[in-house]
């Protein structure tokens, strides 16, 4: 009798989970479809002709609506977009490997040496993550022109300063939860502290930095403001500002143009973060173990 009462609690017990775990299928796809469907209503209105976007902007782009690559290449040609990409490339990847590189560097500094430096340095950066944006950006959108910060090249140490708190945050605590041992062999076998930083420190980082590379990446990549603030926009444009110039006077917009080129800014950060989106969980867990 205690038998059949316990097999069919049981019984219970695994339909009540089924129940609960398509529930939470069902619930979870609808909220994942609201976030998708305006990545789709810009996909749909980039193939549109432009009067047929503010008049229909939910209906598929078929017959007379259709545009075919007219938006596309009227986005290029207003918006110089490869030259604007190649701006975007070349800031985003040269900011994240001198983040990379610098905070691993500082963190592993921090984790390795108890004295009141480190400690004045990990809380500082700590700090940075606090302060809002908003509040130093006049002011650094003054220094950067007074110090020549204000090309590609020199944005890399703004970003720098901006991006450390949060990596060196995931570096720390990833390395205060690995073991010094296989360090301190090194240094007693004679290694250099830079030796020992390139030839164990960073294979054992490795989750990390390709999490932090991964978070770094698309601020970077999407950012509009900092960018704006600091470049010499007569000069060096990224996409985010590139797209801001497709609005004309009196608060005209070529909604066309403006449509495709956000396609096509989306697809290598879409790209991105596809390929490595496995590492981020990890990576952020692994940072956050004894942070």
């Amino acid at each position: 009798m205690m038998n059949a009462v316990k097999t069919g609690s049981r019984q219970n017990t695994t339909t009540r989970k089924k129940w609960v775990n398509a529930l939470l299928t069902v619930l979870f796809s609808v909220i994942s479809i609201a976030y998708l469907y305006p990545l789709l209503v810009i996909l749909m209105n980039s193939f549109k002709v432009k009067a047929y976007i503010s008049r229909a902007p939910f209906d598929l782009p078929i017959g007379k609506m259709f545009a075919a690559g007219d938006n596309y290449a009227n986005g290029i040609a207003k918006t110089n977009f490869f030259d604007a990409l190649k701006w975007s490339v070349v800031i985003t990847v040269l900011s994240v490997l001198v983040i990379l590189l610098c905070t691993s560097m500082c963190a592993w500094f921090i984790s390795r040496v108890n004295n009141k430096w480190s400690k004045a340095i990990y809380f500082l950066c700590i700090f940075s993550m606090v302060v809002p944006f908003q509040m130093v950006m006049f002011t650094l959108s003054k220094t950067a022109n007074v110090l020549g910060l204000n090309t590609p090249i020199g944005i890399v140490v703004v970003y720098l300063g901006f991006g450390a708190g949060l990596a060196v945050f995931m570096f720390s605590g990833y390395m205060r939860s690995s073991p010094i041992s296989i360090e301190e062999s090194a240094m007693i076998d004679g290694c250099e502290p830079l030796r020992t930083f390139f030839s164990i420190v960073l294979p054992i980082l490795q989750p990390t930095y390709i999490s932090t590379g991964i978070l770094e990446t698309m601020w970077i990549w999407n950012d509009y403001l900092l960018p704006y603030l600091v470049l010499d926009l007569k000069r060096f444009k990224t996409i985010p500002i590139a797209v801001q110039y497709l609005k004309g006077g009196y608060g005209s917009v070529d909604m066309g143009a403006m449509m495709a080129t956000l396609v096509m800014a989306i697809v290598p950060i879409i790209l991105f973060y596809l390929a490595s989106q496995k590492y981020i969980v990890s990576g952020v867990m692994a940072g956050a173990v004894k942070g």
